[in-house]
């Protein structure tokens, strides 16, 4: 996924991953990490340096998460403050949230 100015590539094995954000000219890089739990991933951590800040580097991040959920046909689990905050934002990803265990 890609932006104006913005790259994002991921990584992901089996059991955790990490989406990374290359902002054009800076050397610093934000990260979307996670941990499968069966059919979904527990959005764990987002981590943006203040250098890279305020350019919409952790919205992008969590936006190719759902657009992979979408594609994949994973469901997620917002552990992190900011993924939560971005689904209550957003109720359209509200198919995507993984069932709260009982």
């Amino acid at each position: 996924m890609t932006g104006e100015g913005l790259e994002i590539t991921h990584e992901d094995s089996t059991t955790h991953g990490e989406y990374v954000a290359r902002v054009l000219g800076s050397e610093h890089v934000g990260r979307l990490t996670w941990k499968a739990r069966g059919g979904a991933r527990i959005a764990d951590h987002t981590l943006v340096p203040p250098e890279i800040g305020g350019q919409g580097v952790a919205a992008a991040l969590v936006d190719a998460l759902v657009a992979d959920a979408r594609e994949q046909g994973f469901t997620i689990v917002p552990q992190c403050s900011y993924v939560e905050a971005q689904f209550r934002r957003h109720p359209e990803w509200s198919e995507l949230l993984a069932p709260t265990p009982s």
